[in-house]
């Protein structure tokens, strides 16, 4: 068995291998002669206080111990073997559908979007264009939202199933093996189309299907039983199991499934803006000015504040980063951000966004499925009519925002389409306006600095997480009323992030498998 030990680095000595070891040895009472083999097995930053330090978690295993090597990703030949249906190849999507060519499943993989390389094409045309592709963009596509918004690996669902599992498929496919150290993984929007692609071809390689430009327009129940899928209007397809998996914002899925009788609940969620402050502002807030240290990564920050009975908080935090548009109509605006692998944009920017229940609504009635996606929507259209109805968004300097006066000028943004001055006050919902104001004085007194008329809002932060909820048996994972269905990942409500999301894929396809094992004929 291994052993481990504590220490705490100074983020010079990050590179120094004898030294970490000379002090690890000393921390477990060890020597060199006593050790088979060694690794650093976690890593994280505490800027708690000057100086910041790493703290380093080293493995040892000493002689005579093995150090095993087990493969992270063993498929199997699936061409022959009976099929399962996934919809969406986003990571919940994609994942199921690696663990089923590990457990012996065909899946088919059903993207209403492109692969990772035609998207680009789609992305640039939102960002220089401002045209809006409904099933091509930053949230419809080979690898979902996922893919080009930062590559996050980050979650607290510890107890939701095998987190490492998931991280070393990454690995596997062809992310640097450091996410597999550090405390907040990260991969960057740059390196994950190669990775995803590389997913999709190991899949078609054990004999699984991925068909794009597939998008799924219909579902036949028969006797509480899934039965068939219809494609693009026009293909049946027989499938007795099927995955959904299609993200928090196929709004089309959740209203074809209350049209078809097939439950589904509105669930909270949180809306708000998009802060952008300069990198190096953060940097020298976070690491108590000492923001130039060569040795320290971009800071990042988190930040929470309960402001009148609701939670107001930091989402999607991107050091180094850009701000992008992530509308999936054409009469909408909606930002989210992400990072590129070495984080070295000149900007800060984050979500702040505020909780909202159900209940919070004017709008609420137990029985509609839809009273916080239409909050969501209204929102979202409104900001695109106040920006001018094109995919610019309305923006207002932090101070300004708080204090009600409409911003003369701004700084840089990284925000392709561009921003427009505009009131948010007079834009966002009063419940939402009202808390984010408190809350960014609240937040300027946490992180001295932070509040700051150099730092800009871009209106809204709307799509961090689905609305909408899609009810399932907490044991089998399907549907409450249709078994064979199996609601998965962000776009069901059980998944809130890129690893969060794989997680339950490989459980829904583990819940296909254990289904299946029952209902094998004894020999």
């Amino acid at each position: 068995m291994s052993r481990l030990v504590q220490i705490s680095i100074l983020p010079h000595k990050q590179e120094d291998e004898n030294y970490i070891l000379d002090l690890a040895f000393e921390k477990a009472k060890l020597r060199g002669s006593d050790i088979q083999d060694w690794r650093i097995r976690k890593r994280s930053i505490d800027a708690r206080r000057s100086p910041v330090k790493l703290n380093l978690q080293v493995e040892f295993w000493l002689k005579g111990e093995a150090r095993e090597h087990i493969p992270s990703f063993v498929p199997q030949d699936v061409s022959k073997s009976r099929a399962v249906a996934i919809i969406g190849a986003g990571p919940a999507g994609l994942y199921a559908a690696l663990r089923a060519v590990e457990a012996g499943l065909k899946p088919v993989i059903f993207e209403r979007g492109k692969d990772v390389r035609a998207r680009r094409r789609d992305l640039a045309k939102i960002n220089k264009e401002q045209t809006v592709n409904p099933e091509s963009n930053y949230c419809f596509g080979e690898g979902g939202a996922g893919t080009y918004s930062d590559g996050k690996l980050y979650t607290r669902s510890k107890k939701r199933g095998n987190v490492l599992k998931a991280i070393e498929w990454f690995v596997h496919f062809g992310a640097d093996a450091d996410i597999l150290v550090d405390a907040h993984p990260h991969i960057g929007t740059n390196k994950l189309p190669k990775i995803i692609t590389s997913m999709r071809e190991a899949i078609i390689a054990a004999g699984g299907e991925v068909r794009f430009d597939s998008k799924l327009t219909d579902i036949k129940v028969l006797d509480g039983e899934m039965n068939a899928i219809e494609i693009n209007g026009k293909e049946w397809i027989p499938f007795d199991d099927v995955v959904l998996a299609t993200g928090h914002s196929a709004r089309d899925i959740f209203y074809l499934l209350n049209d078809k009788e097939i439950k589904i609940e509105a669930k909270p969620f949180a809306i708000g803006v998009r802060v952008e402050h300069q990198q190096e502002l953060i940097d020298s807030i976070q690491y108590h000015g000492d923001g130039d240290n060569p040795y320290l990564p971009p800071a990042s920050y988190a930040l929470v504040e309960q402001v009148d009975g609701m939670g107001v908080y930091s989402f999607c935090m991107c050091p180094g980063g850009i701000i992008a548009p992530c509308a999936t109509e054409q009469e909408e605006v909606v930002t989210n951000g992400w990072s590129p692998s070495k984080r070295n944009n000149p900007y800060a920017n984050s979500g702040i966004v505020v909780s909202v229940s159900p209940k919070d609504l004017p709008n609420y009635h137990p029985e509609d499925p839809f009273v916080c996606l239409n909050f969501q929507k209204e929102v979202e259209r409104a900001c695109w009519e106040a920006a001018g109805k094109t995919q610019q968004v309305p923006a207002q300097r932090m101070i300004d925002f708080v204090e009600g006066k409409v911003s003369k000028d701004f700084p840089k943004t990284s925000y392709q389409p561009g921003i427009v001055s505009a009131n948010l006050n007079e834009i966002l919902p009063p419940l939402i306006a009202k808390r984010l104001r408190k809350a960014f004085i609240a937040f300027g007194r946490k992180m001295k600095g932070y509040y700051t008329n150099n730092a800009v809002l871009h209106a809204p932060e709307s799509r961090t997480s689905s609305p909408v909820s899609i009810p399932r048996d907490p044991l089998t994972l399907e549907h409450v009323g249709v078994k064979g269905l199996y609601p998965c990942g962000e776009g069901a409500g059980y998944a809130g992030g890129i690893i969060s999301a794989a997680i339950d894929g490989i459980n829904c396809v583990d819940a296909i498998v254990i289904k299946s094992e029952k209902n094998r004929p004894i020999q």
